[in-house]
C-alpha cells in the first residue's frame, strides 16, 4: 500500500476492515470474542478458534447476523499440529487472512517456584508462547507471499511487571513480547507485529478476583470493560497503524510501570 500517494483519509476509511479476513484465537470468550465482534463491526470476516467447537460456533452466529461471513474451528493452540489443521482451515474457506490475533492464553498461578510442576510449566508455555510462535510463523510466512497483513499478540502487563505465583505466565508472554519484535524485523515490510499488553480485564476468568464497581490499585480506580481492548485491537489491525510495527501497547489504566 502506497499511502503516500492515497492521500488523506478520513478515520472511517482508516478503520475500515471490510474485505479483511481476521483470524482471532481464544476467540470464544472474553477478550477474543470483543475483538473477534468488533472486527465484525469493522466489516471483517472472522476466523474464531478455540477449544470448544460450540463456543466457536456460537460467537460465529453472532458475526454472521452482523453481515459478515464466520468459521469457527476447534483447535488446541498450545499443539502445533492443531495449529496446523487451524491454518489449512482457514485458508481453505476464506484464501487468505489479513489479520491474526493470537489471544489463546492461560493464566494459572502456582504455589511457588519449588512447587511449580513440569506439567503446569509445560502447559503454560505450549499454549502462551511455542503456540503464538508457530501459528505467527506459519500465517506471516502466506500474508508476506500475498503481500500484506496484520499480526497481532495479547501479552499482559505482567510480563512488565512480574509478580510471585506467576513466574510461567510472566516468562511466557515476555516471551510473547520477544518473538514479536523478531517477527517484526523478518517479515517486515509486508507484515506488521505488534502487542497489545492488557492489564486488569472483567471477564468470565475474571470474576473470582474483580468485582465491578470495586476500586482496584490502578490510577482510573476500575479494571477494563472487554469492549475497551477493541479499539487497542482495531487500530493495529487497520491501515490506522500502517507506519507502526514491533511496538507494545499498554491497555491497563495502570499508568507508569
Amino acid at each position: 500500500m502506497d499511502v503516500a500517494a492515497e492521500g488523506p483519509r478520513t478515520p472511517a476509511e482508516l478503520f475500515d476492515l471490510s474485505g479483511k479476513v481476521a483470524l482471532v484465537t481464544g476467540g470464544s470468550r472474553g477478550l477474543g470474542r470483543a475483538i473477534a465482534l468488533g472486527y465484525a463491526a469493522a466489516g471483517a470476516d472472522v476466523i474464531v478458534a478455540s477449544r470448544k467447537l460450540d463456543a466457536c460456533a456460537a460467537v460465529a452466529r453472532e458475526v454472521e447476523a452482523m453481515g459478515g461471513r464466520a468459521l469457527a474451528v476447534a483447535a488446541h493452540c498450545g499443539k502445533w499440529d492443531e495449529i496446523e489443521r487451524l491454518v489449512e482451515a482457514s485458508y481453505d474457506r476464506f484464501g487468505k487472512v489479513d489479520i491474526l490475533v493470537n489471544n489463546a492464553g492461560m493464566s494459572p498461578a502456582a504455589p511457588s517456584s519449588l512447587e511449580t510442576s513440569e506439567a503446569l510449566f509445560d502447559k503454560v508455555i505450549a499454549l502462551n508462547f511455542k503456540g503464538p510462535f508457530r501459528l505467527s510463523a506459519l500465517v506471516a510466512t502466506r500474508m508476506k507471499a500475498a503481500g500484506g497483513g496484520s499480526v497481532i499478540s495479547v501479552s499482559t502487563t505482567g510480563a512488565l511487571r512480574p509478580m510471585p505465583m506467576f513466574g510461567p505466565y510472566a516468562g511466557s508472554k515476555a516471551g510473547l513480547n520477544a518473538i514479536s519484535v523478531a517477527f517484526a524485523q523478518e517479515f517486515a515490510p509486508e507484515v506488521r507485529f505488534n502487542v497489545i499488553s492488557p492489564g486488569g480485564f472483567y471477564t468470565d476468568i475474571s470474576k473470582d478476583w474483580a468485582e465491578p464497581g470495586k476500586e482496584q490499585p490502578v490510577l482510573l480506580k476500575r479494571f477494563g470493560y472487554p469492549g475497551e481492548i477493541v479499539t487497542a485491537a482495531l487500530y493495529f489491525a487497520s491501515d490506522a497503524s500502517s507506519y507502526t510495527t514491533g511496538a507494545l501497547l499498554r491497555v491497563d489504566g495502570l499508568g507508569q510501570v
